[in-house]
């Protein structure tokens, strides 16, 4: 990424008596490559073992598949409310506040930006129990010693982010381009290695009753294909920031096309060089297991180096994204005045500050719950489901309504087919994700409602209307519900 991310003008989102003179717009191979480098995290690196836990090689294909078509269609709707919607900046939280009221517009920005810190603290963990591989006393990334690491490298990365948007997106560009070259070098040796009748040996998982049928099994895999493709939205959210507001749905799509193929192969290729009993035993990230099978030692280090290049251009990515997210929710007074504020080399500093507290918090309770990588990520991707619901139902309205497709009827029909898909594989995923992320996401949006109210109150507006309280009222009980759960036991992190 090449290009600087400019200023947004406004007024109110500065704090300097005189305005810094606005950056260059972010073109297409910059707004790709956020895409591109927010999906490709540490994901793909440790999803065989992922992957594994929960299904065999037929229910792998057939979750694919599903996700292909599910993801695909809600790439097409940022794509068509990028398009349609020009005026719309700030991408998934600004889609539910139009639509659906803002209540709905601050949960998505909440819900957002809490699956993306989140997301941080799963990458930490995974990052350290990589360096465990080589030293032990880093274990599974989650002892004292990495939690300490962690945070200095956290603190890092806050004060590079805080030095301009221009300096960080440069070495997201190079980590972007350095982390697919192991990559590519696992899906070659893999492919030219690959056993048909290791990949068929159990294709439908029958000789492990744990798995339970195909559908279990596809039902069971779903939150971790949500996971590596988290992201997806990125070029959206930096719409405002676009040079081209037509290429923010090109990189969206071109993005999530490339990351697609990747996964797959990745995945697949695997459940030919290992059996999934095998696979699921592996320690993450597990590729660098698969690679070590087929070509020794030197694998699992080069696996390794990959994943660490990759999970520092994540986190850069991540910590840019999350802060965006809420700063432009700021902007419009869906999130409090004082998220608004910006240095002088256009870096949203409080929001800044908020995210990296909160991960620092969390890497603490990490320590003392011993949450695990997986664990992080299914909670992280829970959150994310409702931004990513609202929307699809919000492409889904403007497609009813006819809005902006005026003598355009057969792009109306498409549209309104696109969005449709799109809602039911949302609704799907809140149905395949369990009543226990349900109950666990609602205990994280409840607390949310101190800054809504207050961002109500500064801009002498009720805080909700009559809907809006009969919503909240469901929130609360399911946060009053999980934390009943966590406290007696039947529900865990």
């Amino acid at each position: 990424m090449s290009d600087s991310v400019p200023s947004t003008g406004s007024t109110a989102a500065t704090e300097s008596a005189v305005a810094p003179a606005p950056a260059p717009k972010l073109r297409l191979g910059a707004l790709t490559a956020l895409v591109v480098g927010s999906m490709i995290g540490g994901g793909i690196f440790s999803l065989p073992q992922n992957m594994a836990v929960s299904a065999d090689a037929c229910a792998v294909l057939v979750g694919w598949a599903i996700t292909a078509v599910g993801m695909l269609t809600l790439a097409f709707v940022f794509q068509t409310l990028a398009n349609r919607k020009p005026e719309l900046d700030g991408g998934v939280y600004v889609y539910a506040k139009e639509g659906f009221g803002d209540y709905m517009g601050f949960s998505s920005a909440w819900g957002y930006w809490i699956s993306a810190w989140l997301g941080n603290v799963g990458y930490f963990v995974l990052l350290f129990s990589t360096f465990g591989y080589f030293f032990p006393i880093f274990g599974e990334g989650n002892t004292p010693i990495s939690i300490i690491c962690a945070s200095v490298l956290l603190w890092g990365v806050h004060f590079l982010v805080l030095q301009g948007i221009k300096e960080a997106a440069f070495v997201n560009l190079v980590t972007t381009i350095a982390k697919i070259v192991p990559i590519v070098v696992f899906i070659v040796i893999c492919a030219l290695a690959f056993k048909a009748n290791i990949f068929t040996s159990d294709f439908f998982g029958l000789n492990n009753p744990k798995l339970g049928s195909v559908t279990n099994q596809v039902r069971n895999m779903m939150l971790v294909t949500v996971w590596v493709f988290i992201g997806i939205e990125g070029a959206s959210i930096f719409s405002a920031r676009a040079e081209k507001r037509t290429d923010v749905g090109k990189a969206t799509v071109a993005g999530f096309a490339g990351v697609l193929l990747v996964l797959v192969l990745v995945n697949v290729l695997s459940l030919g060089i290992m059996t999934q009993s095998q696979l699921s035993g592996l320690p993450n990230p597990s590729m660098a297991g698969v690679l070590e099978r087929v070509v020794g030692h030197w694998g699992a280090v080069l696996i390794s180096i990959g994943l660490v290049i990759s999970l520092l251009g994540a986190l850069l990515s991540w910590v840019l994204l999350c802060a965006e997210i809420i700063f432009s929710a700021a902007r419009d007074s869906t999130m409090p005045k004082f998220v608004r504020k910006e240095n002088a080399k256009h870096v949203p500093v409080n929001a800044l500050w908020m995210t990296n507290g909160l991960t620092q918090l969390f890497l603490l309770i990490t320590l003392f719950s011993k949450g695990t990588y997986l664990s992080l990520i299914y909670l992280a991707t829970s959150m994310i489901l409702l931004p990513y619901f609202w929307s699809a139902a919000y492409a889904l309205l403007v497609a009813w309504r006819g809005e902006t497709y005026e003598n355009q009827s057969k792009e109306r029909s498409k549209d309104l087919v696109i969005a449709a898909i799109s809602v039911v594989y949302a609704v799907w995923l809140l149905y395949a994700g369990g009543l226990k992320y349900v109950l666990l996401s609602a205990l994280l949006y409840a607390p949310g409602v101190l800054l809504f109210a207050r961002a109500k109150r500064e801009a002498g507006q009720p805080v909700f209307t009559n809907l809006e309280k009969l919503v909240f009222i469901a929130v609360v009980i399911g946060a009053l519900f999980a934390a009943s759960g966590l406290y007696q036991g039947f529900l865990t992190l």
